[in-house]
């Protein structure tokens, strides 16, 4: 499906996959055959609340390209770490991410121009 919207709506653009909480998880794992050039996490569920040995680090660490996870500070899935390929922005709030919508925002955007940039 991402082959068919690729060529007949995006044909030569970059794709960045992306999404918030269990849908940051679903960018990490399709992020390679859908060929993303970068993967946007918000909020992403490093762990259930209170439950930190259930651990979902692998399917983020497995993404191989330029990746920003954006993070309340008080989130209770969790909190990942920088890595390799991998930015992390802690934000003021929690797992919603509504105490700091206009600097999910603004990180987003520059983290976008960084990525995108070399790519023009």
């Amino acid at each position: 499906m991402v082959d068919d919207l690729g060529e007949r709506w995006f044909d030569g653009l970059p794709l960045v996959f992306g999404g918030r909480s269990s849908g940051a998880r679903v960018a990490c794992r399709t992020s390679v055959e859908g060929q993303a050039v970068a993967v946007l996490c918000l909020a992403f569920p490093v762990h259930p609340p209170g439950k930190p040995e259930k651990s979902r680090m692998a399917e983020l660490d497995g993404v191989e390209v330029a990746t920003l996870v954006v993070q309340g500070e008080n989130d209770p899935f969790g909190q990942p770490e920088r890595g390799h390929h991998r930015e992390v922005v802690l934000l003021k709030g929690d797992h919603s991410l509504k105490a700091s919508v206009a600097d999910v925002g603004r990180s987003v955007g520059e983290w976008l121009d960084r990525v995108l940039r070399p790519l023009d």
